[in-house]
């Protein structure tokens, strides 16, 4: 058991949470993704002031490796790996959606057998996206795919599917199958505690030098060259 800082800012919400044996001891989030670089390390600093501790106290620092926003991916890698660099202290990485999937499991009443489907945003159509157990087990591997209404039709056609996530929206208007189900899920820093702690107990830990964000796919901009 230890003290892990968690941090994440793959999506449009960032959050930092220090959590102590698997409990939350302090929390903070910002919605406002434009100053998510700005926002963070001031955020880890006042986490351990309202815990009452110090940062070198810590004994982790597990992030949210993607998928997920290029941008905030960097941001959190980047400040993850400098405080680990900084106090020799082990990186835990999670994936995005692995850690989205958890938060659904634990916030909403699943069926017996159904899949669930996280989906974040990547533009237009686009979804980052993985089908997981109740158990959490990987029943595909994430992935950037074009939704459209035939995606997740063999899934469908024989069990129940949640689908929840800030990309889940626009798959609700083009999938009307009584067996996909579309809910409210709000993933955080939180929602890391659990799947950070148990990473933390098995020693499961990133190797610094190699550790970067899963992007899935390449950066796109619409800046002139």
């Amino acid at each position: 058991m230890g003290l892990i800082l968690n941090i994440d800012t793959a999506v449009n919400t960032a959050s930092v949470c220090l959590a102590k044996d698997g409990e939350a001891l302090a929390f903070l989030e910002n919605d406002q993704q434009q100053n998510h670089a700005e926002w963070l390390h001031g955020a880890i600093k006042n986490i351990f002031e309202m815990a009452g501790l110090v940062l070198e106290s810590t004994e982790a620092v597990a992030v949210t490796e993607g998928p997920g926003s290029y941008t905030g991916l960097r941001i959190s890698m980047a400040a993850a790996k400098g405080i680990c660099y900084a106090l020799d202290k082990p990186l835990i990485c999670l994936n995005t959606l692995l850690v989205m999937a958890d938060a659904a499991r634990n916030k909403i009443a699943i069926s017996p057998g159904a899949l669930l489907c996280p989906m974040i945003d990547a533009r237009r159509m686009e979804v980052y996206t993985a089908l997981f157990t109740t158990g959490l087990s990987a029943v595909t591997e994430s992935a950037a795919i074009i939704l459209d209404e035939k995606s997740f039709n063999e899934e469908l056609s024989s069990r129940q599917v949640y689908f929840f996530g800030n990309g889940s929206d626009k798959f609700k208007t083009i999938q009307k199958k009584e067996n996909a189900f579309f809910e409210m899920v709000n993933a955080n820093a939180v929602s890391m505690i659990k799947l950070s702690e148990k990473k933390f107990a098995a020693k499961e830990f990133a190797d610094l030098a190699y550790a970067e964000p899963q992007y899935l796919k390449e950066f796109f901009t619409t800046a002139k060259k």
